[in-house]
């Protein structure tokens, strides 16, 4: 994965003979298990929609986990190497070009985190979060048009900061369909809005919660493992799983509301496509 000088001396050998086959035998706008595509090669609207389960700490922050039941899906339409689409809180655009850039742009809402959040009652005195609006903005960058290796670069901005991630990924499995598996490794950072937003106590909140006051400047949050999995039963249904594993870094660890080290989750769940 991290070999990136042999691996762009291999694509560049062999990157001209598979371009135009690539062209002809894809499906997905990207075959990357992590993105959806429900369009099946075709311009035009697409729908796929299924339920999923995960199991996930109940906070940033949090060492108490619970079970989530999470629509899944889309409705999408697309025209050439453009897809646009609805997912539930997220409307957005994603678009091929030169067959190695995927770009991405997104609004999103956030419902940020409630008092109740915590089943200890670890977060009695904060308060609740605001729910925000953010804006995604993502670019992935391959080796080569058959999205084996990749740079990843995404930022998120809204009312409540910002935060960016930088990464690689690595796809496995030969399908061209956005079936397989894939697996991205990155280093996350925020602004101080955005860290206090989740990790800073106020005065005011110090004193209801009895928890220390806490301010946080910007920097690196945390480092992060993401693992996509995706399996096409047959034209209709589809299976995905998930798992994710952030480690906050030392700073992140230091306030009171950071009571793990680390934050997790794993899910699967079903697709079915119209």
């Amino acid at each position: 994965m991290k070999k990136f000088t042999a691996l762009l001396l291999i694509t560049c050998m062999h990157g001209f003979f598979a371009h135009s086959a690539l062209a002809q035998e894809r499906t997905a706008l990207v075959p990357l298990p992590s993105v959806d595509d429900f369009s099946r090669g075709q311009d035009g609207w697409a729908l796929g929609l299924g339920l999923g389960i995960e199991y996930e700490t109940l906070y940033e922050g949090s060492d108490e986990f619970g079970f989530e039941l999470d629509p899944a899906g889309a409705l999408q339409w697309r025209r050439g190497n453009d897809i646009f689409f609805w997912a539930g809180e997220a409307l957005g655009w994603r678009g091929l070009r030169a067959d190695i850039w995927l770009l991405e742009a997104l609004i999103g809402f956030d419902e940020g985190r409630e008092e109740g959040d915590s089943k200890k009652g670890y977060l009695d005195g904060l308060g609740d979060n605001d729910e925000s609006f953010e804006l995604v903005l993502q670019a992935r960058r391959a080796f080569d048009a058959d999205w084996r290796y990749w740079l990843v670069g995404r930022v998120v901005t809204g009312s409540n900061g910002n935060l960016g991630l930088f990464g690689v990924g690595r796809r496995f499995g030969d399908k061209l369909d956005g079936s397989g598996s894939e697996i991205n490794v990155v280093a996350v950072f925020h602004d101080s809005k955005f860290a206090n937003n989740d990790f800073g106590i106020t005065a005011q909140q110090s004193l209801a919660s009895g928890l220390n006051e806490t301010r946080l400047s910007g920097g690196f949050r945390s480092l992060g493992v993401n693992y996509n999995y995706r399996y096409i039963i047959n034209d209709n249904w589809q299976i995905f799983g998930e798992a994710l594993y952030e480690h906050y870094s030392s700073k992140v660890q230091d306030s009171p509301i950071a009571r793990s080290k680390y934050e997790a989750e794993v899910g699967i769940g079903f697709i079915y496509v119209f």
